[in-house]
């Protein structure tokens, strides 16, 4: 059983529930709690009766019995084997389109229930519980390593991350840590305790686990921007040296975070995650040009990083919004290129060419249809992509706020389901 403070209360985790209890003495977030709790406020009742919530959502996946192979069908697919049947997985499965999710979201900051390892594993855990995708996926963010830099974060409810820290000139990103001396394991201590639970978790569900991380652009651009931006004017003025030194700072940032991205991969990994995605959300920012001055060699360092300590271990990489310059993604290194929704699938695989795997890509509100068209549209996505088997099936961004719940059962029940248009 594991257990980690929040403020009064703090929340153990094991395999089938939550434990409340509350710490023996005065404690800081962060350390763990070790007597059983008599009495709570009713402000920690509340919380208190969220914790003990378990997930009620059922998929139909009951007539589809696991298999030895499904243990690795997304890592075999991710390296791009053929396998038996399209695996599947979504970006944000993990979501506020769960009611067992927002029992959570509702009550916790983003943060505390990110880095809580008890609340983190037991999101992780709600969606594959659920609809039996072909991965867990860590609850975390991708700007969660930042602080380990001297970055500092926050993710506000209806506003989305702040960032702190001015990141403006070559002096700014001289003060940060130096990212070949940062300890994960002491930055970052809840990862280690989330992954090596999930690892087990995953083992026991027979199903993969995935890590993730933000590629250096996306980071980048975040924390020079202070929080989302429709233009991402303050990092394209740094890019064009309207500020002075402008791009001798950006180039040295970006190499700093392509070293630390590509060491937090690697401490995923090491703590159990078996597939590696990485997240270049603000691609849609990006110029075919620019994308290749400025952000591709940056995640070319990053994948490299990952891939030289752990080879055999699939790396993805998604540019959402990055469709316009497919082609010049089939070099950064990554085993398998992730497709946003504004490409038809079958385009890219053309544009691409038959040996690079992929997956995708769904566009997310067609889980707003029926349940007819929410098949037929897993059907087609996997006959563009080659046929069942070929690919890894995902949307081609993330669930969003809102889905009906029974849809993203059908979706995944018509993946494992669907055998071919000739079967």
């Amino acid at each position: 059983m594991r257990s980690m403070a929040l403020g009064l209360v703090s929340f153990a985790y094991n395999t089938n529930a939550f434990v409340v209890v509350t710490p023996s003495s005065s404690s800081t977030f962060g350390q763990a709690g070790t007597k059983t709790s008599v009495v709570l406020s009713s402000t920690t009742s509340e919380k208190a009766n969220v914790a003990s919530s378990s997930s009620s959502s059922s998929s139909s996946l009951d007539e589809f019995p696991s298999s030895p192979g499904d243990r690795d069908i997304l890592v075999r697919a991710a390296r791009g084997e053929k396998v038996e049947r399209t695996p599947v997985w979504l970006m944000r499965q993990a979501g506020r389109y769960m009611a067992d999710f927002r029992k959570y979201s509702n009550v916790y900051p983003f943060r505390e229930r990110s880095e809580t390892p008890s609340m983190a594993i037991e999101l992780s855990l709600q969606c594959h519980r659920a609809y039996k995708m072909d991965g867990i996926i860590m609850f975390s963010d991708i700007l969660t390593p930042l602080p380990a830099l001297g970055i500092d974060f926050d993710v506000i409810k209806g506003t989305g991350p702040v960032i702190s820290t001015p990141i403006e000139t070559v002096q700014d990103v001289q003060k940060l840590a130096d990212p070949e001396a940062i300890d994960f394991d002491e930055s970052l201590p809840f990862i280690r305790e989330i992954l090596s639970t999930l690892s087990t978790e995953a083992e026991k569900a027979n199903t993969s686990l995935i890590g993730f991380v933000g590629a250096p652009f996306t980071l980048a651009a975040y924390t020079i921007e202070g929080k989302s931006s429709k233009h991402c004017l303050k990092t394209k003025k740094m890019f064009m040296d309207s500020v002075p030194t402008g791009k001798e700072a950006i180039d040295l940032f970006l190499d700093k975070l392509a070293t630390t991205i590509g060491r937090y991969a690697c401490h995923q990994i090491e703590c159990g995650a078996q597939v590696i995605q990485v997240f270049e959300s603000w691609a849609h920012q990006l110029s075919p040009s620019l994308f290749s001055e400025f952000a591709k060699p940056a995640a070319k360092k990053a994948i490299a990083i990952i891939k030289e300590r752990h080879p055999d271990v699939p790396v993805i990489y998604f540019a959402n919004g990055g469709s316009s310059y497919l082609e010049l993604q089939r070099d950064t290194g990554a085993d398998m290129i992730c497709l946003d929704w504004a490409v038809d699938m079958e385009t890219a695989r053309e544009r691409l060419g038959p040996d690079v795997p992929v997956s995708g890509n769904l566009d997310p509100t067609v889980l707003f249809g029926s349940k007819e068209q929410i098949e037929q549209a897993v059907r087609d996505c996997i006959d563009k992509a080659g046929g069942p088997g070929t690919h890894l099936l995902n949307l081609g961004h993330g669930v969003m706020q809102g889905t009906p719940e029974e849809s993203v059962g059908w979706l995944v029940d018509e993946c494992k389901r669907y055998k071919g248009k000739d079967a």
